[in-house]
């Protein structure tokens, strides 16, 4: 049987779910494969809502994402933290914004 998965997944969503120490994933690659797809069409859709938090009522584009982010944070989003962190760094990218790296290591 072969892999016939086309989307191609970054190393930093893969890093979410690797085991440094062992060098292997601590998940299924079906369930990384799928967080991945939640977490990258989640991005996509939150694009819109950013742009409009920052033309309407937020001062910076660093507050939009901070507040998307601590949005994410909650139980309620569905979403693990290290996801959180890379869904806002992600839409950064996708906006143009400037590099949130800081979110892919949550405190």
């Amino acid at each position: 049987m072969s892999d016939e998965y086309q989307i191609e997944i970054p190393p930093s969503f893969f890093a979410l779910y690797a085991d440094p120490a062992r060098q292997r994933l601590r998940e299924p690659i079906a369930l990384v494969r799928q967080r991945y797809e939640v977490c990258e069409d989640l991005a996509t859709h939150l694009i819109e809502h950013a742009r409009i938090l920052a033309h309407v009522e937020v001062p910076s584009e660093e507050e939009v994402l901070h507040r998307i982010h601590d949005g994410l944070c909650t139980p309620e989003s569905g979403v693990s933290a290290g996801e959180a962190g890379w869904i806002v760094t992600r839409l950064a990218e996708l906006l143009g914004w400037p590099n949130a790296i800081g979110f892919l290591n949550p405190d």
